[in-house]
């Protein structure tokens, strides 16, 4: 009853307010109009055009609304009432500014601050100064009086409690949105590649049990004195290969013990959660020793199983090389699903001398002035012999759960070149395909 007792004060104290305001039958339609039709239109860009198209239907007064752009963290104009939309986009003149009170400039315009609900302002996606959202300018006017000033600073107000509420909402939508593409993410790069660990601890099991069986074979004929030097040396054989392969074991469980928990602490960061999105934790590294050759000796088996020979000779990543942009845990899991599909998708080519040949490739390199004037970029691939995508596919490749058709007979989900591209992005690089000679190369692209 606590809560409700609330309600009811700011009620009865909010209805003393109306009275006081003493709105006009239009000014009382205006607001009814605004709420009603703000309501109606889902689309943000039709709900900001809403904002002025009211003091234009109403009042006949020509408006802009300039609102935070959160990528600029500045002031831009997001809706205009006249024709051209000319100015959209563009920053307010110097004169206008946000106040603390509504005030007139010289070329007739009446500039109204528009702020945030002061408690939730730092649930915003992005940082404001003062609680300011964005202006309101409503023009041509030049002293309206009290009255209509009081009307428009209230309009102004309820613009601004609209738009933050859209913006908490698009929050929360973008928030769910990356929460299941990080569900995805997980299930590809962690629970998928982590059932391998069955096949290292069914080999481990076997060893031990071949162990066993020596040890007790070993027991019964040294009681039965039939074990001579012969046998003793057979039996010490058995051991030593036993034992060997028992720590190839082990050390297949430790490489996969320390990728997966290099996966597990990328995709469940705390701060992934918290700001809606993935966040990056940069260090130097050394491309080829910290991220290319433990992803390569993760498949270099399975490559092996397939006839998939390593053409590492135009790899182009020396030891010394240190790339200082890099998440390891994500740039790690960009290649090993680069590797991953290379296992499943990697086909026998005729060479033009008529070799038949199946291999896989990497490397890199320099592109000058790639991400504009003195910002060159780095360039890594991944080939694989094989047929081409078709070209009508090349663009959407990379989009989620899109597949191509020339691997719709393989398992998979479509996820892995998504959750490619968005590591790359959110580095400030890019993602390709090529279609080369005698197969495919995937590429990425960062800042240098």
């Amino acid at each position: 009853m606590k809560d409700l007792n609330n309600i009811y004060k700011r009620t009865l104290a909010k209805k003393s307010d109306y009275q006081n305001y003493n709105f006009t039958q239009k000014e009382n339609d205006a607001l009814k109009a605004f709420f009603d039709l703000a309501q109606e239109f889902d689309d943000i860009e039709d709900f900001y055009n809403l904002c002025v198209a009211i003091l234009k239907c109403f009042f006949d007064r020509e408006a802009g609304l300039y609102l935070v752009d959160p990528k600029l963290n500045s002031l831009v104009l997001i809706a205009i009432t006249e024709d051209g939309n000319k100015d959209l986009n563009a920053p307010p003149p110097d004169y206008i500014k946000p106040a603390d009170h509504p005030y007139y400039t010289e070329d007739q315009r009446l500039v109204l601050t528009i702020r945030g609900k002061e408690p939730r302002i730092e649930e915003l996606p992005f940082e404001v100064k003062d609680d300011v959202l964005g202006l309101l300018v409503i023009y041509p006017v030049k002293d309206l009086g009290e009255h209509r000033e009081l009307f428009f600073q209230k309009y102004a107000n309820r613009i601004g409690f609209n738009i933050h509420n859209r913006f908490l909402v698009e929050k929360n939508i973008e928030h769910l949105r990356f929460i299941k593409t990080l569900v995805a993410d997980i299930e590809h790069n962690i629970i998928v590649p982590n059932m391998v660990y069955k096949l290292f601890l069914r080999g481990l099991r076997r060893k031990i049990e071949k162990n066993m069986e020596l040890e007790n074979n070993f027991f019964e004929k040294s009681m039965a004195g039939q074990c001579d030097e012969t046998c003793m040396n057979y039996f010490l054989q058995e051991f030593s290969d036993t034992n060997e392969g028992l720590v190839l074991e082990l050390e297949n469980i430790e490489k996969h013990y320390k990728n997966m928990s290099l996966f597990i602490e990328t995709l469940f960061r705390k701060s992934h959660f918290d700001q809606g999105r993935l966040s990056l934790r940069t260090k130097p590294c050394n491309m080829k020793e910290d991220v290319v050759r433990p992803q390569l000796e993760r498949y270099i088996e399975q490559f092996m199983k397939m006839g998939i020979k390593i053409d590492d000779r135009i790899s182009g990543i020396p030891d010394e090389e240190i790339i200082t942009v890099v998440d390891v845990g994500l740039i790690a899991q960009v290649y090993a699903n680069l590797f991953s599909n290379a296992v499943k998708y990697t086909q026998e080519v005729n060479t033009e001398s008529g070799e038949k040949k199946k291999y896989v490739s990497y490397g890199h390199e320099f592109i000058r002035d790639f991400f504009g004037p003195g910002k060159d970029g780095v360039k890594f691939n991944v080939f694989s012999t094989g047929v081409h995508i078709a070209e009508g596919e090349r663009d959407k490749i990379f989009e989620e759960a899109f597949r191509g058709s020339n691997v719709l007979t393989q398992p998979g989900t479509g996820h892995g070149l998504s959750f490619i591209k968005n590591a790359v992005v959110i580095h400030g690089g890019r993602v390709g395909y090529e279609a080369t000679q005698y197969g495919n190369n995937f590429y990425f692209i960062l800042p240098k």
